[in-house]
């Protein structure tokens, strides 16, 4: 007698993809702070981004706007007459800033005028600053105010200042100076306006070098005196060095306000007028946006402060750049 055997059918359920397994509490905790400090960043980094729009990027594009455009009568007849129009001109504004002598005459000047008043700026500022933190000092904050104390005197004031001692009927100190000296001819006045704005900066950029000689180690110090170096050596060797950095920021800024050099030869022309309404760059831009020039306008003058803003930028790039080769290869 034989026994079959019926097959018992396989009752464990076919193979399934693994349930997906829930996120950990911990990781959507951490998800959820990470989010909330993204967004308390945003929430403080708001204001700012408010006031970078409103105060940079949108004068920006209104004076892009307003270089495209030009003001021209809107009447019809033989000599036009009727409300001024702003009229779409293209390129033809930055075409007109670009070929105008007046423009690069007052560039020129700007240039010879930052050849010289830079350097002597700079390292007026660097040896104060070198000065102050020095031990040779006792009182540091009462000098650092007095250095300072020019650059919190308004420009113009500054400047009407200046005026003042270089008029010879009324300067305390010009009946002093060689019989015929001119402080504000032709061939000296880039050189009086030099010195206005020397005495008005030098206090500024000694803070900017001061700062970075306060981060600097003392340790430094210590070591180098313990191995004999003097304090001229000190300066020279780790403490100039040091302060590169901050040498390029007080460069920078400087070359910037002298391609916007304004109220020095506002003033000076005041008293000057051979000096003109163009004698630089900013007065032209000024003058032919008030009308005191032709041609006048938002347009041109809009024109001319881009092409202004354009070589300020470029003047900064260059020497940046050249900086940054010699700090490589050094």
């Amino acid at each position: 007698m034989t026994m079959t055997t019926r097959a018992v059918p396989d009752s464990s359920p076919p193979d399934r993809k693994p349930a997906a397994t829930a996120p950990r509490p911990t990781a959507v905790k951490r998800k959820r702070r990470l989010g909330s400090q993204a967004m308390t960043g945003w929430l403080f980094m708001a204001p700012f981004a408010l006031l970078f729009v409103v105060v940079f990027l949108v004068p920006i594009g209104v004076s892009i706007r307003s270089a495209l455009f030009s003001q021209k009568p809107g009447g019809d007849g033989l000599y036009g007459g009727g409300e001024v129009v702003d009229t779409f001109v293209g390129f033809d504004n930055f075409a007109l800033a670009l070929g105008s002598e007046v423009f690069w005459l007052g560039m020129g000047r700007v240039t010879l005028y930052a050849l010289f008043q830079i350097p002597v700026m700079i390292v007026a500022a660097l040896g104060l600053a070198l000065l102050l933190d020095s031990f040779i000092v006792r009182r540091p904050t009462v000098f650092r105010l007095a250095f300072f104390l020019p650059y919190a005197i308004p420009g113009v004031i500054a400047a009407m200042m200046w005026l003042y001692l270089y008029t010879p009927e009324v300067s305390p100190f010009m009946q002093l100076l060689p019989e015929g000296t001119d402080l504000m001819g032709p061939g000296t006045v880039l050189l009086s306006m030099s010195n206005m704005t020397t005495w008005t900066y030098t206090g500024y950029n000694m803070l900017i070098f001061l700062a970075a000689l306060q981060t600097v180690p003392r340790e430094l110090y210590e070591a180098a005196r313990l191995d004999g170096a003097s304090g001229w050596q000190i300066a020279m060797k780790i403490k100039v060095p040091l302060v590169r950095s901050a040498a390029l920021l007080a460069v920078l800024l400087s070359i910037i306000g002298t391609v916007q050099l304004f109220n020095e030869p506002v003033v000076m022309e005041a008293a000057n007028p051979w000096m003109g309404k163009a004698y630089t760059p900013m007065m032209l831009t000024y003058n032919s946006m008030m009308g005191a020039i032709s041609p006048s306008g938002t347009g041109p003058a809009s024109a001319y402060s881009l092409l202004m803003a354009a070589i300020a930028g470029a003047l900064a790039i260059v020497y940046a750049l050249l900086q940054r080769r010699k700090g490589a290869s050094a």
